[in-house]
């Protein structure tokens, strides 16, 4: 079967378990979802135009985020330079300027910060990584970029935060102004980098501040990897609890878009802080089985008992035998989705993508780069994250 005709397969699969809690008003084609250079820019208005010719640094230009962001800003003529401690490696490398760094070197971000226009801050040390790489990395990273952000004279910096300040919550959806209760170093980080965007705020600085839910596409891999490795294998895929729960995703595209939104309108409508993820999203057990339908192998996902299962996880963790940390387990088996509606309407704001299409997407990256990086693993986003213990578990999930 050709690939469109798969795309728009799985695209189309339904049951009656459930309909998107905040469906959108127009779905994305699978066509339009193949080819995400289709969308068209955001308004033109006069900020936006202006924008073209500036020179914005990105910190953590080399990651998951960074690339995708440095593709979605050069098409709209943007001067970009990269700060991270990752090399860049990508074909854009001659096309930018790069800064080999770390936001927690002052100097190094001095360098970086010459003759920049704006920032957006997506550096961060994500929850694989120690505590202390975690701390220092998203606290005293972040006030390092926004103090000298402010000594160059450079008014905004946009900053990207995470759903994981709003830690394991007991109502959905959640919108920008529910208690912050970060779950673990990362969401604790998380909670402590805002603090220091406000205290810029009140400082006269524009920090636009994105709290994005999970985001997926192009050159993904991380946790993500694991579910890809086994739907290419043909395995089915356990899942934690019944997958009946919601849980929303966000493609990188959108994610994107939301940050040139708030890069480029004027300051009064962008100097606050905003969610972002889909808005069409069905059950987890259905977003998920449209990859494995996709693969075309006639896999199921598995349900398996939430309680025994998280048991069993944090007694891997602990014996560092899971490649899963406290966050994504606790959270696998409850609803996980917030309100978009003050993006959507403070910045005109709409994604493309749908959960299951942004899940697609990703995979068919997966499988057409998979020579690449086949034999490598990390912490980042940037490589797939090591299955440890799961390696064998996967051995009993091959049978219909």
């Amino acid at each position: 079967m050709a690939v469109e005709q798969r795309m728009a397969s799985a695209m189309n699969s339904r049951t009656t378990e459930g309909e998107s809690p905040n469906p959108a008003a127009e779905r994305s084609s699978p066509a339009r979802a193949l080819d995400p250079s289709s969308s068209p820019l955001p308004a033109a208005a006069e900020d936006e135009r202006q924008a073209a010719g500036q020179t914005w640094l990105i910190t953590g230009g080399a990651g998951f985020l960074g690339i995708n962001l440095v593709r979605y800003l050069r098409k709209r003529g943007i001067r970009l330079v990269s700060l991270d401690i990752v090399p860049f490696d990508y074909p854009e490398r001659g096309a930018i300027t790069v800064v080999d760094g770390d936001i927690r070197d002052l100097d190094a971000v001095r360098k970086a910060m010459e003759g920049v226009d704006l920032v957006v801050h997506a550096a961060a040390a994500l929850p694989l990584y120690s505590p202390e790489e975690i701390y220092s990395t998203d606290i005293d990273g972040t006030r390092n970029v926004l103090q000298v952000a402010k000594e160059a004279g450079v008014e905004r910096t946009v900053q990207i935060s995470s759903t994981a300040v709003y830690g394991i919550p007991d109502h959905h959806p959640l919108d920008e102004d529910d208690p912050l209760v970060g779950v673990g170093p990362y969401g604790e980080a998380k909670i402590g980098a805002e603090e220091i965007c406000l205290e810029f705020r009140r400082k006269g600085m524009c920090v636009p501040i994105i709290r994005p839910k999970t985001f997926i596409g192009p050159e993904r891999l991380g946790v993500f990897a694991l579910f890809y490795d086994w739907a290419k294998d043909g395995r089915n895929f356990p899942m934690l609890g019944s997958g009946k729960n919601r849980y929303q995703l966000l493609d990188v595209e959108d994610l994107c878009a939301a940050i040139y939104l708030t890069a480029t309108l004027p300051e009064a409508e962008v100097n606050d802080t905003f969610n972002v993820g889909a808005t069409d999203f069905t059950t987890m057990r259905e977003d998920y089985q449209a990859v494995l339908d996709f693969a075309g192998q006639g896999k199921r996902v598995v349900p398996l008992p939430a309680g025994p299962a998280i048991w069993t996880l944090r007694l891997l963790e602990r014996l560092g035998l899971s490649p899963l940390y406290k966050w994504v387990y606790e959270t696998a088996a409850t609803d996980s989705f917030v309100s978009v509606a003050k993006a959507q309407r403070m910045l005109g704001w709409q994604p493309r993508f749908s959960n299951k299409e942004a899940l697609v997407r990703n995979y068919m990256w997966y499988l057409e780069n998979l020579d690449s990086f086949k034999d490598s693993s990390g912490v980042s986003h940037r490589v797939p994250w090591g299955q440890g213990i799961l390696r064998v578990a996967k051995l009993f999930f091959a049978l219909p």
